[in-house]
């Protein structure tokens, strides 16, 4: 059954999910306070790289897709907040202004009958203490649900479809709502007994995930210490053993893993602080910058000095696979202090930030060849496909590079070595250059 429907919060979730659910014939007025996205979005411009959403928007834009600054004036069948809820990284505190501010919004604007989605990611029990405040204000019987957002940059549409829909709601006919709205976008859905659960259910997804990749980071740390070789270690440990598997080391960002983790911990009580999240989270990011320390020291037992010594760093987005431009939680970020520092020379390159981006964070953007021919040192952030078809032996043939510290070990050591560089990677630091 067709549904009208406002997304509130033209970020990557709110884009995404507009873009979903008018592919699945509803129609979608999609909302933003910024003047610049409603004007990109209006004119099919779409500011997030993420596959199938851009296409969708030469589509439907116009018929399914209507883009503005403000909630329509027809009547809706439902409400989606999926607007920014940040976290100051300095003090972990959540600012939730713009869920309040939203929830108010549509408390004025719509009829009480509407049904309200939280769909941004909260501490438990913000949808209770901040969005139904703001409804039961002005409305006698809110209808109010929480429907987390799960996907994973890349493959959102595909995983809106094909990932279970965890509903939580204020009341039976809220959730009612709710299942009636989602049932027509995922193929499965899963009620459970209340906002907060769902809400939590969201949190336990992403700080476990966080905690999974602080093991294997932790794992790189201990073997480093001891010479030995993490993704053997990890390998020999994976092999057949019936428990789930150890993740290889890595960085771990973005714009939920980054910030989910203080989420969970603004939602426990003084003095009940939970073990493991906020642990994860710091060796998370301890990571990069400590690889940026260690990166240093090579360059400074290579060539005596680090001054003048010209650094190529490829991959600045956060992740590569799935591919994306997305800089939030990016290494580089707490890398670059540290190169700069150093006196090293940054050049850029990324197979999608653009090179005013690179150029905002302070590298030079350059190509791939360039990258290869302009540096005497190198640093793999991700592991984007481009860089794992990288040919070691005919990219630094002739090249001047000397240390090249694979953080994802997507290259093929051997040849790097062959080709008189020396080769390291996370946890990994082999003796010894071949001749």
């Amino acid at each position: 059954m067709q549904k009208t429907v406002a997304v509130v919060g033209m970020g990557y979730v709110g884009l995404t999910l507009t873009a979903a659910l008018a592919r699945k014939n509803h129609i979608v007025h999609g909302v933003d306070v910024s003047p610049q996205v409603v004007e990109a979005l209006s004119s099919g411009r779409i500011h997030v790289f993420e596959p199938g959403v851009a296409e969708t928007f030469d589509d439907l834009l116009g018929t399914k897709i209507f883009i503005s600054d403000q909630l329509p004036a027809e009547p809706l069948d439902a409400v989606i907040l999926a607007v920014s809820t940040p976290v100051d990284l300095a003090t972990g505190t959540p600012d939730l202004s713009n869920l309040a501010a939203a929830a108010g919004e549509v408390a004025a604007r719509c009829h009480p009958g509407t049904l309200v989605v939280v769909r941004s990611t909260v501490p438990i029990g913000t949808s209770r203490e901040i969005v139904l405040p703001a409804l039961a204000a002005r409305w006698e019987h809110p209808r109010l649900v929480m429907a987390p957002e799960r996907t994973i940059q890349g493959q959102a549409l595909r995983e809106l479809v094909e990932l279970p829909q965890v509903i939580g709601a204020l009341d039976a006919g809220s959730l009612d709502a709710g299942v009636e709205l989602f049932q027509g976008l995922a193929r499965q859905l899963v009620p459970v007994s209340s906002l907060e659960a769902a809400e939590m259910v969201k949190l336990a997804n992403n700080c476990h995930t966080d905690a999974i990749y602080a093991f294997g980071n932790e794992l790189a740390l201990i073997a480093e210490q001891h010479g030995l070789d993490p993704l053997e270690v990890i390998r020999a440990t994976n092999v057949d053993y019936p428990r789930p598997d150890l993740a290889r080391p890595g960085y771990v960002g973005g714009g939920c893993l980054s910030k989910d983790p203080y989420l969970m911990l603004a939602s426990t009580l003084p003095g009940r602080e939970p073990y493991l999240v906020g642990r994860a989270r710091a060796l998370n990011e301890h990571l990069p910058a400590y690889v940026a320390g260690r990166l240093v020291e090579l360059i400074r037992q290579e060539f005596g000095r680090t001054e003048g010594v010209r650094l190529s760093v490829l991959g600045w987005a956060y992740k590569g696979w799935p591919a994306t431009d997305d800089m939030r939680g990016t290494p580089i970020a707490d890398m670059l202090p540290i190169f700069m520092a150093a006196g090293l020379v940054v050049r850029g390159h990324d197979p999608l930030v653009a090179d005013e981006v690179i150029l905002k964070y302070g590298g030079e953007p350059v190509s791939l060849d360039k990258a290869f021919a302009c540096a005497d040192a190198m640093i793999i952030i991700n592991d984007h496909p481009d860089y794992r078809e990288i040919e070691p032996a005919a990219r630094l043939a002739g090249s001047d590079v000397r240390v090249l510290f694979d953080s994802w070990r997507i290259l093929d050591e051997a040849a790097v070595t062959a080709s008189g560089a020396r080769y390291a990677g996370i946890g990994y630091t082999p003796q010894g250059v071949a001749s």
